[in-house]
């Protein structure tokens, strides 16, 4: 059976709990596995990459598979060719699909059409890759994670939405702090909701403050991501003056409570510098974990199982 990861929501909680195990093996022997020995993987990047396209390009070279990246405007899917041909095409050629892009679409069509997994390395929608190394590190931080409070505030966008797919699923108990303008969609609230195991929970207010409460961990992002129209900058930035990670708020969580952040970051925007940088920061674990969590996935939908 071919197998995807386009939202997080197809693996069972099972599934992640071994998935977690299996990247912590794999970051304390990195060359443990062979699951790509003489396969290709195409990794297709229709938006700029730090993280996605070097964590993905060495985890797939240490499976011992070749990476082939494609920028967009190197494909025929710039000129029109549909995903579904491109599916096809490509599935003739590797044995994995990875796909960074803006709208999460394409990556259903590329699932659909294609006979080899495609895993979403990022959509407006979702960002589950970037959940899998949250959950990690958490995880090397904390233990169990079952029972753990993770407050995110600030835009309530696709890494929001995949942190409570996920988190809810893994029983973190992960509380969304963001302007109601910039909520994330109900759906994806429900999706979560619905996944959610042991004391797993999604749960979103307008209160970042409330939502640090008891965290023990605080997360934010960019509040203008890649993308976004400039004229709305200026407002996005208005609207959530509020929701800065920063000391203050970092006093407000539990006394060894981390900060997490994805990256790129602009501090003195989303996050202080003195939190980004500070002994409290664990952001350039989170960073490296993308590659650990990475090749666990990799190697889990290259088994089939």
């Amino acid at each position: 059976m071919t197998r995807h990861l386009l939202t997080g929501a197809e693996l069972t909680a099972d599934e992640l709990a071994g998935l977690l195990d299996r990247a912590a093996e794999l970051e304390a022997d990195r060359h443990a596995s062979e699951a790509l020995a003489g396969r290709s993987v195409a990794l297709v990047f229709e938006k700029p990459s730090t993280r996605t396209r070097v964590s993905f390009e060495v985890g797939v070279s240490e499976l011992g598979g070749t990476p082939v990246v494609l920028r967009g405007d190197e494909l025929q899917l710039s000129r029109g060719e549909s995903p579904r041909d491109t599916a096809r095409v490509l599935s003739r050629y590797v044995a994995m699909i990875g796909i960074r892009t803006g709208d999460h679409g394409p990556v259903e069509e590329l699932a659909a059409h294609g006979d080899v997994p495609v895993i979403n390395m990022l959509t407006r929608d979702h960002h589950p890759c970037q959940a899998l190394a949250d959950l990690l590190t958490l995880r090397e931080r904390f233990g169990d994670l079952d029972g753990l409070r993770l407050a995110y505030v600030g835009d309530g966008n696709n890494v929001a939405v995949s942190l409570m797919v996920l988190g809810a699923k893994a029983g973190v108990d992960v509380v969304v702090a963001c302007p109601a303008e910039l909520a994330p969609p109900e759906a994806a609230v429900e999706l979560a909701r619905a996944g959610a195991t042991g004391r797993g929970a999604a749960t979103v207010t307008d209160d970042p403050r409330a939502a640090a409460a008891g965290a023990h961990a605080l997360y934010t992002d960019v509040w203008v991501s890649m993308g976004d129209d400039p004229s709305v900058a200026a407002g996005r930035r208005a609207a959530l003056g509020g929701y800065r990670l920063d000391e203050e708020l970092l006093a407000a969580a539990r006394d060894d409570a981390i900060a997490l952040h994805c990256l790129p970051a602009h501090p003195g925007e989303e996050i202080s510098e003195g939190v980004l940088y500070g002994p409290r920061s664990a952001v350039w674990d989170q960073a490296e974990n993308r590659l650990h969590a990475q090749k666990a996935l990799m190697e889990l939908l290259i088994s089939g199982a």
